[in-house]
């Protein structure tokens, strides 16, 4: 047997036993939804498994949107966009644009905004850096560069140091040395140091960087516009790309560019603009909605009120002493669990007590690093975050021991044991 074939049978193993035990591939059970609760095989769940952070997609104003939008277009525009786009694209790319204060173009997902943007952007005389913890969509991207020889290499996560390392080695080789990142790291919700990146942007005149910002959309920036640019300025050699099916409500991607120049090019040639089918009328009638809503003050309502549910999590996290991985402050949290067995069986408590929370298991993360990803959005109450995470704080210990595992050991597999006892000391 191929290490390939090997390998997707081992996921598809672990993915049934998950689905078997009731925590993956599950289907809602509800005739109407409202962010908040969700029935799964006749038990009604809080939903903390969601991430849309700002709770947007049940916004009456986006469902209006979207409503009016079929019936002035139809639930279908059926056209490709390199020869006809519905009148309803022009809107929303103008008031993205406004968002982002830049050039920008519209794209079905991220995934197929990626997919047209990253071949055309990079040169056959590029090499690409990638962090180690690059989300799978841009690594998918560039394995299409692979038939062009584009070379591609990878460094330790978030390490400046060793970034740096390759620059003064590849810049004077390539035509471009691209680094390729995420702005909030899906799994763990820590941060891109994009100060430090910028700096190395000044530095080296052929360094250039892509970045996703998917999961720091809407919640931080001006007019909601996401994390990295909360940080700094768009610098003239950084590309980046958002979700929108994240905080913002609706289905999408935004590419953001530079300069118009870049914008067109990718416009016109990037293959999934050209040859994939375009955004439904009712999404783009939603975008515009939503749109409005980040270019309104109410936008920054929105982010104080994530912004106290984030701080309460952290407080919360502490006072339960729980091995919450990362100390960043997004709407994404994960509480390391170790081995596999014990987060299948810490999922299951914490459902009986009327909570999904999603399971990171291998492939996702390595083996010992198993943990509960656990995003909030705004249809959580304070309430019901700490009524999670008092449950979870109850039942690991169980959980551990029914393992054999204990917390000692998660909090060494994840590197927190020094920490614990420098905490001590400190005490």
């Amino acid at each position: 047997m191929s290490k390939h074939l090997h390998l997707l049978e081992t996921i598809s193993e672990i993915s049934s036993a998950a689905a078997e035990l009731g925590i993956a591939h599950q289907v809602t059970e509800d005739n109407y939804l409202d962010g908040r609760i969700i029935h799964v095989k006749g038990q009604e769940l809080i939903n903390f498994g969601s991430c849309s952070y700002l709770g947007l997609e049940q916004d009456k104003r986006l469902k209006d949107g979207a409503i009016d939008a079929i019936l002035r277009y139809g639930t279908q525009f059926s056209s490709s966009r390199a020869y006809m786009s519905v009148t309803l694209y022009s809107e929303a790319e103008k008031l993205l644009a406004e968002i982002f204060e830049k050039p920008v173009v519209l794209a079905p997902t991220v995934t197929l905004g990626h997919i047209s943007a990253i071949p055309v952007l990079v040169d056959d005389n590029d090499i690409i850096i990638t962090d180690s913890q690059v989300h799978e969509s841009v690594v998918t991207a560039i394995q299409l560069l692979k038939a062009r020889h584009v070379p591609v290499e990878m460094v330790r996560h978030n390490n400046m140091e060793a970034l740096e390392a390759r620059l003064r080695e590849l810049c004077p080789k390539y035509n471009k040395v691209w680094y390729m990142a995420d702005g909030v790291y899906s799994m763990y919700g820590d941060f891109m140091p994009v100060n430090e990146v910028t700096k190395l942007l000044d530095k080296y005149d052929n360094f250039y960087t892509y970045i996703d910002d998917s999961h720091g959309m809407s919640w931080a920036g001006k007019n909601g516009a996401g994390y990295i640019l909360s940080q700094v300025e768009m610098h003239r050699k950084m590309y980046m790309i958002t979700g929108l099916a994240k905080s913002f409500g609706v289905c999408g991607g935004v590419l953001i560019f530079p300069d118009e120049k870049s914008k067109m090019l990718v416009r016109h040639c990037g293959k999934t603009l050209m040859f994939s089918g375009p955004i439904q009328p009712a999404n783009l009638g939603a975008i515009c909605a939503s749109a409005r809503i980040h270019l309104s003050k109410e936008i920054y309502t929105l982010q104080e009120q994530m912004t106290e549910r984030i701080n309460y999590f952290h407080f919360l996290a502490d006072k339960y002493d729980l091995p919450l991985i990362g100390d960043g402050a997004s709407p994404i949290f994960f509480i390391g669990l170790g081995r596999p067995k014990t987060g299948y069986s810490m999922v299951r408590k914490i459902m009986n007590r009327g909570f999904f929370a999603n399971l990171s298991v291998f492939p996702s993360v390595s083996y010992k690093h198993t943990g509960l990803r656990i995003p909030i959005t705004l249809h959580h109450s304070l309430e019901d975050i700490d009524n999670l995470l008092s449950a979870i704080a109850e039942e690991l210990p169980e959980a551990l021991h029914d393992a054999g595992s204990s917390i000692e050991e998660v909090r060494r597999a994840f590197g927190l044991a020094h920490k614990a006892e420098l905490n001590k000391k400190i005490a």
